[in-house]
């Protein structure tokens, strides 16, 4: 008998999860399982899923299969029709060690349960996360403090996956990053669904600033702290002050902007108009000059005219964007957007998407050439790759070791990464 293979698909919170099952399941003393942990985010994703499933089972032709994750949890129904699969469990269900256990009595377990185990989403209020010490690589972890939405974007079909906004406590959190720390990890980066909306179900209501400002009085010895993405419209007060006042903040900053056009923005659903992004974009380099921003954006929402999506593209650089994650729309059943009579056509939004990317490319670069001749000071993932404080590849002709911050010159850039 063999562990449980896992397979991940879709977000670093997906990932985070993954880790928590494995744990479970070992814990459990489950053996011989294949375990997919789905994402939901596009239709794409959901066809990815199941081509996935198909070829593990091709692989693993006598293992039972458990289906598991966001589009598990919004399509249970497709996954347990396959005939591929084995059971499809929730995402509440996947971080109970209960289901874990049922799951290991044995080879016959499907008869001795339902195929399906996918209890309402939105009834969940306890605060999430299995805490997990030290995933990501040895040198960077990512602490969980936050799962869920309360926000109903029109294209978005995530709400219906992971539930309403739940916050882990302050005090929860601060503890396992002490934790982390003791272990040797240099830096911390806190994620979640909808990240700006921690603290909102706790007393008081404290707001992600509070938390991280907490994060770095209470644990000193943290050399790093980095926050994955963020709904810019909702950065408070002590989030900017931490980003003026705090070097070990990372001047890095991922953003859900979605688009860059008003009228589509509105039709989104979305709670900022485009004047929004580009004044936070200003501020948050003002208060931090190496600030270097992520972004998501999407090509083709419905009603999307070729004047709508010069604006997207123009957002670009009026916000001076570095990363970007570009998504072609992808019509999710169960969404108002989907519902949208004028639809982009496809060709139209692949072109849009291949632009968008191309705008990125060259920001990218831009970024890069800017780097040469400048210091950075690098923490190493791997003896050869770092990354710096704005979260770009640094590349070393001579081994560094692993885990730790080196304070380098930057000297060129070959094949999107910078050399040291």
């Amino acid at each position: 008998m063999s562990v449980p293979k896992f397979t991940t698909l879709g977000c670093r919170l997906n990932a985070y999860e993954t880790e928590a099952m494995k744990e479970l399941s070992q814990q459990a003393g489950l053996e011989n399982a294949v375990v997919v942990n789905t994402c939901a985010v596009t239709a794409e994703a959901v066809r990815k899923a199941r081509q996935e499933i198909r070829k593990l089972r091709r692989e693993n032709p006598e293992a039972p299969i458990i289906v598991t994750g966001c589009a598990a949890q919004t399509e249970p129904e497709t996954f347990a029709a396959m005939e591929e699969v084995t059971r499809v469990i929730g995402n509440t269900e996947k971080m109970q060690p209960e289901t874990w256990q049922q799951i290991a009595k044995g080879p016959d377990f499907i008869g001795t349960t339902e195929k399906v185990q996918v209890d309402d989403i939105m009834s969940v209020t306890e605060t999430a996360g299995h805490l997990i010490d030290g995933f990501g690589t040895r040198s960077r972890a990512y602490v969980q403090v936050q799962n869920g939405c309360d926000h109903r974007c029109t294209f978005c079909i995530i709400p219906y996956g992971r539930g309403n906004s739940r916050s882990v406590p302050a005090g929860v959190v601060i503890d396992q990053i002490k934790r982390l720390v003791d272990r040797g990890y240099n830096e911390v980066v806190l994620t979640g669904v909808d990240l700006t909306s921690w603290g909102a179900d706790l007393p008081a209501q404290p707001r992600l600033g509070d938390l991280v400002m907490r994060i770095l009085k209470l644990v000193p010895d943290l050399p790093r702290l980095r926050i994955s993405s963020i709904d810019s419209i909702e950065a408070d007060e002590n989030l900017m002050q931490a980003i003026a006042t705090e070097p070990r903040l990372m001047p890095h900053l991922h953003l859900s902007l979605q688009h860059g056009d008003d009228l589509i923005l509105k039709r989104m659903a979305r709670r900022h108009l485009r004047d929004d992004a580009i004044a936070f974009c200003e501020e948050a380099r003002r208060l931090r000059p190496e600030m270097t921003f992520g972004a998501d954006i999407i090509a083709g929402f419905p009603t999307e005219s070729d004047t709508h999506f010069e604006n997207s593209l123009k957002l670009v650089t009026d916000c001076d964007l570095t990363w970007l994650h570009v998504f072609p729309y992808s019509k999710r059943e169960g969404t108002p957007a989907a519902k949208i009579p004028n639809q982009v056509n496809g060709n139209v939004i692949k072109d849009r998407a291949a632009r968008l990317r191309a705008a990125g490319d060259a920001q990218v670069e831009r970024h890069l050439t800017e780097q040469v001749g400048k210091t950075h000071r690098i923490l190493m993932e791997n003896p050869y790759m770092g990354r710096t404080e704005q979260f770009t590849e640094v590349t070393f002709a001579a081994p560094q070791e692993e885990g730790r911050i080196v304070t380098a010159a930057i000297t060129g850039v070959v094949g999107g990464q910078l050399t040291a």
